[in-house]
């Protein structure tokens, strides 16, 4: 069963978005996102996992990520005490949510692979950001990049209609293989059946 955190063009607080999937006692969290870079040239999926990181790249892209908090009403009283440009506020809020880094590292090592396999695009990797969509789903949780739209090969794709049902089925056969490895029967090969 899938559980929305929303269904149309409307924001939603980043800790709602994990409270959605908590009430829910949802099994995984994912964040599905567009890249964009002012280099147009830049490409490929990357899926991050919560956690430390040393990479300074990474630690950038946090903050920007979670500086969106800042449309939310009441973002100080409600985040009190968190500073997206802090990096001690991000390294707290990490060392909280080590709990499910192992199986949330295997969902997003299916996710890279079906990108790379079935769509032939370029993996950026599975790397650890502390990003605060991710900190307070108490579960395994992955924030997938499914490329640049910035990019014109990828953007175009990404808007088509074709497009996003390849990545859909990309993310779901990853999910679906995750749930066979970790809770019963042998994973299949992913299958990227195009709509007619």
């Amino acid at each position: 069963e899938v559980v929305y955190t929303r269904k149309t063009d409307v924001f939603i607080d980043l800790v709602e978005r994990a409270n959605i999937a908590n009430r829910a006692d949802a099994n995984i969290f994912v964040s599905i996102h567009c890249n964009a870079n002012k280099n147009t040239a830049a490409d490929g999926s990357e899926t991050f996992v919560m956690g430390l990181t040393k990479n300074a790249s990474n630690l950038e892209a946090a903050k920007k990520e979670n500086s969106v908090i800042t449309l939310e009403k009441d973002y100080k009283e409600k985040y009190e005490g968190y500073d997206p440009n802090s990096p001690e506020t991000l390294i707290g809020m990490t060392l909280m949510q080590e709990e499910y880094l192992e199986n949330s590292i295997a969902l997003a090592g299916k996710v890279q692979d079906n990108f790379r396999n079935l769509l032939n695009q370029k993996d950026r990797g599975v790397k650890q950001a502390p990003f605060m969509v991710l900190h307070k789903a108490y579960m395994p949780r992955v924030l997938i990049e499914m490329g640049f739209i910035s990019n014109p090969t990828e953007g175009e794709r990404l808007d088509s209609e074709l497009g996003q049902e390849e990545v859909a089925l990309c993310i779901a056969n990853a999910i679906i293989n995750y749930k066979k490895e970790f809770f019963g029967e042998e994973p299949n090969e992913p299958v990227m059946e195009t709509p007619n």
